[in-house]
């Protein structure tokens, strides 16, 4: 089967539009026609080369449709079934998988890391027959995937497929990291840094645990309107406003004559950005016995320098997670009963839809932070 795709072939370059050629599901296996990729900042950072992948590779990770075919021994959907598909898919077996932790399966993690299906073979050809890898078992930037049947999550027919995308990774990623990897209580304070739709979810997240107060801050000033509409009751434009201070006043700190802080600062801050200063400034925003929740991913090369004597004196802490430690078959579809409700807002969460020739700008325009909530490839 042939298919239109976005190929990555060099770091820091365009992607090539392209025609793929993609072979039948095989054990195990579904072909799916996806309706909608999301374009998410992950999937920036591997275009950029801070994530570094093998390549030439087909990127996007967020990506929700309707199963084509099915290959030998598939039960779990069938043809017609509208499903989201799970960037990380869980052995089952390995020790992380037993203990409950398959988003950071140690047996598949090798299989994501270089770009193929469960079998160590990618089902993607170029014109020239040569191998084309899948980013995160996903490869959303292509009309036609194959994917393991353990990463198709079903989806009510009725639910939109242009919200469902955000179901594959914006959305767990930042309800997960409150309701299971921060388990925020109401009334708790907290702060987020980064206003990208994973951001917005974490927010969204916050809100809807009754947290208080929840503080935004983004160095594009003209997020507040969106940032408030997800649940924020304050927000700092960081490119104007130290965030540090700012917060440690909106959490009831007082500073002393020789500039220190006797008192505030947030019980969570969540750094979603990805940028190795955010990092600091969170650190420097949590109340003594705060946590600090990494959610961001940086670039591969780089570094934070952090007071590390405070861990102890004050008890702080530091958490890093994947995927908002989520167990994709069971925590997806309940997040998909949520979204049903409305009350994740995922219809403001789309700014706009674009076809997949004009990805290239896309990249631009968030290379430009010029993105607000979370565009998405339409593909008919």
């Amino acid at each position: 089967m042939k298919s239109k795709a976005a190929v990555l072939r060099e770091f820091g370059q365009p992607l090539s539009i392209e025609e793929v050629e993609v072979e039948a599901p095989k054990s195990g296996e579904v072909l799916v026609k996806n309706a909608y990729s999301g374009f998410c900042h992950s999937d920036f950072s591997v275009i950029k080369g801070d994530i570094p992948l093998p390549l030439p590779m087909i990127c996007g990770h967020e990506a929700a449709g309707v199963v084509e075919e099915v290959g030998p021994g598939v039960t779990k959907v069938k043809k017609g079934d509208h499903v989201v598909a799970t960037w990380m898919i869980p052995c089952g077996q390995c020790p992380n998988c037993l203990r409950g932790r398959g988003n950071i399966c140690s047996t598949n993690m090798a299989y994501f890391m270089t770009g193929t299906l469960l079998d160590g073979t990618p089902r993607f050809k170029d014109a020239q027959g040569q191998p084309v890898l899948h980013e995160a078992f996903v490869a959303g930037f292509t009309q036609y995937t194959v994917l393991p049947e353990a990463g198709t999550i079903p989806l009510p027919s009725d639910f939109p497929l242009d919200q469902a995308c955000s179901m594959g990774c914006c959305v767990p990623t930042g309800w997960g990291s409150v309701a299971n990897v921060a388990n925020v209580q109401p009334g708790q304070s907290v702060a987020v840094y980064g206003m990208g739709a994973v951001g917005l979810n974490t927010v969204r997240a916050l809100s809807h645990r009754n947290a208080s107060p929840i503080i935004a801050v983004d160095l594009e000033g003209n997020k507040v309107d969106i940032a408030r509409e997800f649940g924020a009751t304050h927000f700092i434009d960081s490119s104007t406003e130290d965030p540090v201070p700012a917060i440690m006043t909106l959490t009831g700190g007082v500073q002393a004559e020789d500039g220190s802080w006797v008192s505030g600062g947030a019980d969570f801050v969540f750094e979603v950005s990805g940028d190795p200063g955010a990092l600091v400034q969170a650190y420097w925003s949590m109340i003594p016995g705060g946590k600090t929740i990494v959610t961001g991913i940086p670039p591969a090369d780089s570094a934070s320098e952090l007071p590390m004597m405070l861990l102890a004196l004050q008890e702080r802490s530091i958490i890093g997670h994947l995927y908002g430690s989520i167990s994709p078959g069971l925590d997806i579809p309940a997040l998909v009963d949520i979204a049903q409700t409305g009350e994740m807002k995922l219809d403001k969460l789309i700014e706009k839809k674009f076809k997949i020739e004009d990805i290239n700008e896309t990249i631009d325009a968030m290379e430009k932070r010029q993105i607000k909530g979370r565009w998405i490839i339409e593909w008919d």
